[in-house]
């Protein structure tokens, strides 16, 4: 092992800081009610999407002094901010009111389907159903789509804090496994699929259907442990007034946008041209659209683009950790680690290793996706979700312990499935 550059020991301490941001977050939160003369820069400073991105600016230009302009420029043009640029195009389109009204129908017949209260139905449909589409329509979009129906179904009630999160932890760790039936929709799964030769069959039969075992297990026991408090809600989770009924004609156009643009998620050439093709149509059909979630998706795409821009010095550490396991033990190694680091970026680093077994890769890719809900930045689709809920919390700020907490039960039930089944 070659001896660590003083950079690489900054950007290690420099990504340390800003994981102990991240779990500062609610107290810079606390500071912008109780400090109004300085509210603003508590503010950006508990905004959860801001942390990687900030520290990444501290990043470079430490490297600018250190290095000078050209080698830090080389640095930064040498990361790839495809996934960034992606998550930041299907948050926008898969949260527009046509996409919305297609996705509320689905969940409305199933939702009709099941003997139970509307609003337990409804949360079962989503916390299940929802996940398990972001095997075809990518996690990003399912996050999406869930995030914004549970916002305005259920979380517009009042719903009480303990099952606010008790919803969060399941939805997290739910899209993160929930993505596992085909080979291109889950990150961890996409960074490692074409390298080692993984097709749908191979993927389904390895990881998919003990994946969508637990995602139903989930989804099933927070609505039997949290029936009282849903079954109060009654129809009221309808949410608000439903808008006109958008034109099938611009329902059918949206969605060849949202599939272009998961055809070619690895070409952002392609899928931002689409993408402001896409803007162009939204702008001339305005009367059919709810406000673009531009705010939303660009704070996302730059907490992402921050996070590839750190992680970037952290293999030096990371990949000797991850390969001192063995096939045993890497599984667990590897769903702890994916709560301090990007899974996708953890089953990156393994697929750059020549001669790992097939028990090795298996359980690498099984335990990045199963720690996938405990944090934050365990999953690309994350900070997503945090983006569109939060203001439903206290301070309007998601407390990442009150997170990890809520997500380790649904985390241990995907422990099982996919190590045990």
């Amino acid at each position: 092992m070659n001896t660590p550059t003083t950079l690489q020991w900054i950007g290690a301490a420099l990504f340390a800081v800003a994981l102990l941001h991240t779990f500062s977050t609610k107290f810079f939160e606390h500071l912008a009610h109780t400090r109004p003369r300085h509210a603003g820069l508590w503010h950006l400073l508990g905004e959860v999407e801001v942390v990687f991105g900030f520290w990444a600016m501290v990043l470079m230009v430490v490297m600018f002094a250190l290095l000078g302009q050209q080698q830090a420029i080389a640095y930064l043009d040498s990361r790839n901010f495809t996934e960034p640029l992606f998550v930041f195009a299907i948050m926008v389109i898969a949260g527009t009111r046509p996409i919305l009204q297609v996705a509320g129908a689905l969940v409305r017949q199933l939702t009709g389907l099941m003997p139970l209260p509307r609003a337990t139905a409804r949360c079962w449909v989503v916390l299940s159903v929802v996940p398990l589409l972001g095997s075809v329509i990518t996690e990003p979009a399912a996050m999406t789509l869930a995030a914004m129906m549970l916002r305005d179904t259920l979380f517009c009630h009042g719903l009480s804090q303990r099952l606010r999160y008790a919803i969060l932890g399941v939805l997290f760790v739910n899209i993160s496994i929930g993505g596992t039936l085909t080979p291109f929709a889950a990150p961890p799964i996409l960074m490692v699929a074409s390298t080692w030769q993984w097709d749908l069959a191979f993927v389904l039969g390895t990881f998919g259907w003990k994946a969508a075992t637990a995602v139903f297990v989930n989804a099933s026991a927070l609505a039997w442990l949290f029936r009282a408090e849903l079954g109060r809600l009654g129809d009221g989770a309808r949410g608000a007034d439903q808008p006109s009924p958008v034109p099938p004609a611009v329902v059918l156009v949206h969605l060849l946008f949202l599939l272009g643009v998961v055809v070619f998620a690895h070409h952002p050439t392609v899928f931002l041209g689409l993408f402001l093709f896409f803007l162009g149509f939204a702008t001339a059909y305005q009367r059919h659209q709810n406000p673009l979630i531009l705010r939303e998706a660009l704070l996302v795409a730059f907490f992402l683009a921050g996070l590839v821009v750190l992680g970037g010095l952290q293999q030096w550490w990371l990949q000797p950790l991850l390969l001192s396991l063995n096939s045993d033990t890497v599984y667990f190694g590897a769903t702890a680690l994916t709560a301090i680091t990007d899974n996708a970026a953890l089953t990156y680093l393994g697929s750059l290793v020549p001669g790992l077994s097939d028990e090795f890769k298996v359980a690498l890719v099984a335990g990045a996706v199963t720690g996938g809900g405990l944090t934050v930045i365990a999953n690309a689709p994350n900070p997503a979700g945090v983006a569109i809920l939060r203001g439903h919390f206290e301070e309007q700020a998601i407390h990442p312990l009150g997170l990890l907490l809520a997500a380790l039960p649904a985390t241990g039930v995907a422990m099982l499935a996919l190590r045990g089944l």
